[in-house]
């Protein structure tokens, strides 16, 4: 509709309902039937209708901006996260402001832009979550965090990092494999922590020897380094990312050592490049796009109903590809 503004009543047109449900659905209400909240979001891509921030900050007295809080946006995980949180804030209304925090000062030094910029709360990612933990909640900033342990002063959602690990796991010990090997995320990590604690588990259950895990900083120069440190005896290898598995690839192919059928190699994330890897890498798939809703989604109850959403955690899966076989 060129020349003006679409409206909320341009919305509620088009999709046949009433003004009312227009705004419920603008504004993230849960009292939408599910049918009916599809039919009007389809209805404003369409038109490309846009909520009125301003118009909303006078109504409400919020800014209708989030925050979001990384130590650093170098990683895959963090990237997509962001690129996830900002189009699901879009998509109700909220534009979204970036900081990063490298310690605990650091921390608070971001809390306390977010409050100068009239933020009216925060998504808190992954590595940053153990700074939040070990610091005082912001007062008048309400956060949700992402991949932590249970802390009641926020409201947390997490992958299924230990169960993913332990799919992971189980596909290599059904292949015949005797054990596996991991190379792990930094040692401050609770997702890196929770990989390992499903590796650990699978093993023990399924009666198999625990190696010694190598350790990492999620980066491919580190799966590298922990790659060329792989025992020869070794015939598969679980990573906790699939930059560190880029790594440990190269070091394998470096020394001679032909993947899948000399040693087979799972990773964690399912990044865009995984099935472009040589050879395609097994991965487990976290849904970056669903952790991503669900906590802008509980973000926005929290601002404009007081609601706090119990902790959610969104399952990973195992995508097969061809870095794993059966031992030779």
């Amino acid at each position: 509709m060129p020349g003006r503004r679409v409206s909320m009543a341009d919305v509620a047109a088009r999709a046949g309902v009433s003004g009312q449900t227009v705004s419920r659905v603008a504004n993230a209400s849960p009292n939408v039937d599910p049918a009916t909240r599809m039919r009007v979001e389809e209805a404003m891509a369409e038109l490309g209708y846009r909520p009125h921030r301003a118009a909303r900050a006078l109504r409400t007295g919020r800014s209708q901006t989030i925050g979001l809080v990384a130590s650093t946006l170098a990683t895959v995980g963090n990237f997509r996260m962001l690129q996830a949180v900002v189009d699901a804030a879009t998509a109700r209304g909220y534009a979204v402001t970036v900081v990063t925090a490298s310690g605990a000062d650091a921390l608070a030094g971001a809390f306390e832009q977010l409050r100068d910029q009239g933020a009216d709360g925060a998504v808190v990612l992954n590595e940053a979550t153990a700074l939040a933990a070990g610091s005082a909640a912001p007062s008048g900033l309400h956060l949700v965090v992402v991949d932590a342990g249970a802390d009641p002063r926020f409201t947390i959602v997490q992958s299924d990092h230990a169960g993913g690990a332990r799919r992971a796991v189980e596909h290599l010990l059904g292949l015949g494999h005797a054990t596996v090997h991991h190379v792990a995320g930094p040692s401050t990590s609770f997702a890196a922590a929770e990989r390992e604690r499903g590796w650990r588990e699978a093993l023990e259950a399924g009666g198999a020897r625990v190696p010694e895990a190598l350790r990492g900083d999620w980066t491919s120069s580190s799966g590298h380094a922990a790659g060329e440190r792989l025992p020869t005896e070794a015939t598969a290898v679980f990573v906790a990312n699939d930059q560190m598995a880029l790594g440990v690839l190269r070091a394998l192919a470096e020394g001679g050592r032909d993947v899948p059928r000399g040693v087979s190699v799972v990773g964690f994330d399912d990044v865009a490049d995984a099935a472009d890897y040589r050879p395609p890498l097994t991965t487990i798939r976290q849904d970056f796009a669903a952790l991503g809703e669900r906590a802008v989604t509980a973000l926005v109850h929290g601002l404009e109903r007081g609601a706090t959403n119990p902790a959610e955690t969104v399952p990973t899966s195992l995508i097969e590809r061809s870095s794993t076989a059966a031992p030779r």
